[in-house]
């Protein structure tokens, strides 16, 4: 019997955050059985980890209906299960192989740091359909490889947004849009959301590869590179990011909520 984790990731409370099914196999699954399982969990992101002989651990990450390359908040819920259950020294980091590379992650003060590719966006045409889906007018559109990055006028409008989901997945996208805005709350740099319907997920409640983009976004906007961000889902996230040259370090904190026996 294998165990699966449930970890809110990019919290310090219990259901807040983004949660995501960790599952530390023996050896390499068939896909199909762990997209099967994915479709069971039926979270953003479910993990799938196997070990190395040389304590590195190779992870991939499948939505309900979908591999992806990139998932930030499933890596910072596989490190700290992986140190929360043993199986690596608190000082010890967290190294994977993956879709997009190496990734790492190191337990610093009760945050999780984790180094990561950054992924910055090109100014683009607006999508056909897109304004009229998300309900809200652009004040600039960008994309990079996975998503369309999409600045609009404020905080409270990145809060308010209620785009209709079934128009959204119509729209041609790579994978997602990413809503966000300078913020207005003390402490909090800027805000966002995330929407994905083409992927299985009509929102995201905190997305860190999207923050790949968004710290070099937000790096040519208030020309510094650290800064502090908020997700507006409703669960609702904190991520610190620093933008060093072609990486960005995204940090956050996470608590285990579940733990259960996978019989099939």
């Amino acid at each position: 019997m294998l165990t699966i984790t449930q970890v809110d990731a990019f919290t310090s409370e219990p259901f807040g955050g983004n949660p995501a099914a960790i599952c530390l196999l023996p050896a390499p699954a068939d896909d199909a059985w762990m997209q099967r399982v994915a479709r069971e969990m039926n979270l953003s992101e479910t993990a799938f980890l196997v070990e190395g002989d040389d304590g590195t651990f190779n992870l991939r990450w499948f939505t309900p209906t979908v591999e992806v390359d990139l998932c930030g908040h499933a890596t910072l819920a596989s490190a700290h299960a992986l140190w929360e259950e043993n199986h690596l020294a608190p000082d010890a980091p967290a190294v994977f192989h993956t879709r997009s590379g190496r990734l790492s992650a190191i337990l610093r003060d009760g945050w999780i740091e984790m180094d990561f590719p950054a992924a910055p966006d090109r100014p683009a045409s607006v999508p056909d359909g897109l304004p009229g889906a998300l309900g809200t007018k652009p004040i600039y559109v960008g994309r990079n490889c996975f998503d369309y990055l999409v600045e609009v006028d404020s905080e409270a409008t990145v809060r308010e947004l209620a785009p209709d989901i079934q128009r959204l997945g119509g729209v041609a996208i790579p994978r997602g849009i990413i809503v966000t805005a300078r913020a207005d709350t003390n402490g909090i740099d800027f805000v966002s959301r995330y929407f994905a319907p083409n992927a299985g997920i009509d929102e995201d409640p905190v997305t860190g590869s999207a923050h790949c983009c968004l710290g070099p976004h937000w790096q040519r906007r208030l020309d510094r590179s650290a800064f502090t961000a908020w997700q507006a889902s409703a669960r609702g996230g904190l991520v610190k990011v620093e933008v060093r040259g072609d990486r960005v370090t995204l940090s956050g904190q996470a608590v285990t909520v579940m733990r259960c026996e996978l019989l099939a």
